[in-house]
Formats: structure tokens, C-alpha cells, sequence
């Protein structure tokens, strides 16, 4: 349609993706945004890695926050907010000022949640709004046959949700979800350390410790690492080493969770497609997928060929963009 830009967008816990059509993906930002509170309405301060720098850091006037949590909107206005400044930012100095957007959103959300995505995207300036469930847009991006009738298994494994999906013929046939995932993990690690040295660390020590040394299976080349925070016993600053065992320990129950939900699904996959699923193997996207060793131990669980997508991080949003160039919102 004339005037109309098609975008579509990748909205995650941890980041979000969009990607233009003809163009690719154009904007990769943080999910954060920082807000002035001191003004009625919050007035919008800063959005994506300018407003993730402020986290833990911002005076009382001015809050950071993650709008979405668990994969899910936890501030409708925030998201809201969030959005209208992706979308201009997309529109740049286009003439298209008529936006047609497609959203990524969990499958496993409830019809709220769904009615919530899609009213905050038409709130920030959407003239159209067509939603796509992750699992499917993970296997459209990892390049899988979904449209044959062959049956393809997909994990995504995000900030703050994990989902896998089994496809055949266009459509998920059987699909699960846990309200685990990066996020989880690195709460994870920040009790384990405080619980065995006593030591307070923040969430970006976390995540540093978890995408250094952290692993969900063994490894060779396992090291140690110095990390810093301040001691619960005096309240001082302290430094203490941290070893890869002892974050495979810490996120162990959060892996766990992720391998039995692949497990659920694959009890309720019919026979013929599990079939083509041991053949074809279980292709795994998202930002939780880079984890040490995970490929190798959901296929120590399953029997089951694993591997890791190319780009996991990218996946969804350019299976989205996929959807966008064959002009699926088709009005």
C-alpha cells in the first residue's frame, strides 16, 4: 500500500529486533526504557542501550526498567513508550508514515496477553498489527521446511521465556513453554553466590559470569573467575574467584526445567513426525542457546541430534522478515 512501511519486530525480554522489509534487520536495542517520574504523565527519557546504562545508577527522580517480563508486558504504558520510539526510529526519514507492523509474541500467552501486545503496538503508532508466535518465526528464521510435511522441532530459548515448538504443514502441531530462561539463570547465579560467599552482585555481574565461564555441560578449558561486590558479613567491597562447575551448579535447576519441557513436547509429538524429528534432529535459537554445552546435554537426554542455529540471536526477528517479504500481512 502506498505510504505504508512494513516492519516487523522481534519484542523480547532482553532485546529487542526489528527488521524493515527490503532492508533487514535495522535496529537492535536493549529492552529497557528510562522514564522521568518527577512529570504527570512519566515522561520518557531515554529507550534501548542509552537507557540500559542507567540501570542501578539512575537518581530517585528517574527509573530503568525492563517493561516486559517472562516474555510478557509487565508495564503496558512503558512498552507502549518503548515501541512508538522503535517505530519512528525505523520510520527515520522515510515518507512512509503509515506503519503496518508484525509482532513476535510467546505462545503460550493467554488471550489478555495477546489483546495487551497487540493494543500497545497500535497505542505507539501501528497502522496494522499482525501477530506471530516466536516458535514459528524461530523455525521460518533457522531456515526449517515448516510448510512441508515433514515434521521440524525448534527451541527458543530466551531473556525471560523458553518455548519449543514441533511444525509440520504451516502450523505447530504440539508446542510447551516455562516462564524460564537468560534472566532466570542469572538470578540463579546471584543467590548461589551470595548463599555460598556471601557476596552481593548485580544482574550485569550475573550475566558477565554466565557468558564467561558459565556452561551447562562439561567443557574442556573450564577456568576460574574474579569477580567483585561487597560482602554481606561487613558490607564491604570484596573480591572472590568463582569457577565453571560452580555456575553450571548455579543454573542447574533452570536448564533442567528447559530439557524436561523439550522432553513434555516430545511425549506428546505423534509418532510419524518424532520420527522425522530423530532424523532432522532439534535445532535450538535464542540468546540461552549460546550456554555452554546445552546443545550437548538436551541430546544426552533425548537421544536426539541437537544443534545450535546459525545467528541464534537474530532468528526470530529475520524468520519475521521472512514473513514480511512474502507479504503475509497481505493488506
Amino acid at each position: 500500500m502506498l505510504f505504508s512501511q512494513d516492519i516487523g519486530i522481534d519484542l523480547g525480554t532482553s532485546n529487542t529486533l526489528v527488521y524493515a522489509k527490503g532492508k533487514g534487520i535495522i535496529i537492535r536495542e536493549p529492552s529497557v526504557v528510562a522514564m522521568d517520574v518527577r512529570e504527570t504523565p512519566s515522561r520518557v527519557v531515554a529507550v534501548g542501550a542509552e537507557a540500559k546504562t542507567m540501570i542501578g545508577r539512575t537518581p530517585g527522580s528517574i527509573t530503568a526498567e525492563r517493561p516486559l517480563k517472562n516474555g510478557v508486558i509487565a508495564d503496558y504504558e512503558m512498552t507502549a513508550d518503548m515501541l512508538r520510539a522503535l517505530i519512528r526510529k525505523a520510520q527515520g526519514n522515510s515518507p512512509f508514515n503509515r506503519t503496518r507492523v508484525m509482532l513476535c509474541i510467546p505462545s503460550g500467552v493467554t488471550e489478555v496477553e495477546r489483546r495487551a501486545f497487540h493494543d500497545a503496538a497500535r497505542n505507539a503508532g501501528a497502522r496494522y498489527v499482525s501477530l506471530i508466535e516466536v516458535p514459528m518465526a524461530a523455525a521460518i528464521g533457522a531456515g526449517l521446511p515448516v510448510s512441508e510435511p515433514v515434521g521440524s522441532m525448534i527451541a527458543d530459548i530466551g531473556a525471560g521465556t523458553s518455548e519449543v515448538a514441533v511444525v509440520s504443514l504451516g502450523d505447530v502441531v504440539s508446542s510447551n513453554s516455562v516462564r524460564v530462561g537468560g534472566d532466570d539463570m542469572d538470578e540463579a547465579i546471584i543467590a548461589y553466590i551470595r548463599r555460598k560467599h556471601n557476596l552481593l552482585i548485580g544482574s550485569r555481574t550475573a550475566e558477565d559470569i554466565k557468558i564467561k565461564i558459565g556452561s551447562a555441560y562439561r567443557y574442556d578449558g573450564e577456568a576460574a573467575l574474579n569477580i567483585k561486590g561487597r560482602n554481606l558479613v561487613d558490607g564491604l567491597p570484596k573480591n572472590v574467584e568463582i569457577t565453571s562447575a560452580e555456575v553450571r551448579e548455579a543454573v542447574s535447576d533452570c536448564v533442567n526445567q528447559i530439557v524436561d519441557m523439550i522432553c513434555d513436547t516430545l511425549e506428546k509429538t505423534p509418532p510419524e513426525l518424532a520420527s522425522d524429528i530423530l532424523d532432522r534432529g532439534i535445532v535450538l535459537t535464542g540468546g540461552g542457546a549460546l550456554l555452554r554445552g546445552i546443545d550437548k546435554l538436551i541430546s544426552q537426554v533425548t537421544k536426539m541430534p541437537v544443534r545450535v542455529c546459525k545467528d541464534p540471536l537474530d532468528c526470530v526477528a529475520t524468520g519475521t522478515g521472512r514473513c514480511l517479504e512474502k507479504n503475509v500481512l497481505g493488506v
